[in-house]
């Protein structure tokens, strides 16, 4: 079980992760404005969050793979309060779901949108937010293309 160390950068108010060694390849290649997730080399699913095992077939082997960044919009919820300082000049926000097209489902912000104009099944794309030197997030914004 991983702690909790939750750090806020003082700059953004965003929360920051804590980067275990597992975990890199993906970070860095955010940092690269790339998405890359597991796929297991037995069964070949993607998979997220990060872990060891693939959690279809708990196989132990994968690669790592570069994913298209486009999704949909599965569910939201918009916050109308900010949780932390920083976050204060970003109320109304929306905090979404998207399901990739690669299958996985990730939680994150959408940027980029009014929040009275996102609807479950929004086209979406990636975009990167550098928060630090060290750390890009992964965030999504209305498909433009």
């Amino acid at each position: 079980m991983k702690p909790s160390m939750q750090r806020i950068d003082e700059a953004t108010g965003r929360y920051l992760p804590v980067i275990y060694p597992e975990e890199l390849p993906y970070w860095e290649a955010l940092k690269q404005r790339r998405l890359e997730l597991q796929r297991c080399k037995s069964c070949a699913k993607v998979w997220y969050p990060i872990g060891p095992a693939c959690p279809h077939c708990l196989g132990l082997e994968f690669d790592w793979s570069l994913m298209s960044g486009r999704g949909i919009i599965h569910n939201f919820v918009v916050y109308h309060k900010a949780w932390t300082p920083g976050l204060e000049k970003r109320v109304p926000y929306a905090v979404i779901q998207v399901e990739l097209e690669e299958v996985p489902r990730l939680t994150t912000n959408l940027l980029n949108c009014p929040v009275d104009k996102i609807c479950i099944g929004m086209r979406v794309e990636a975009a990167f937010e550098d928060v630090t030197d060290e750390i890009t997030l992964l965030q999504f914004q209305p498909n433009t293309g």
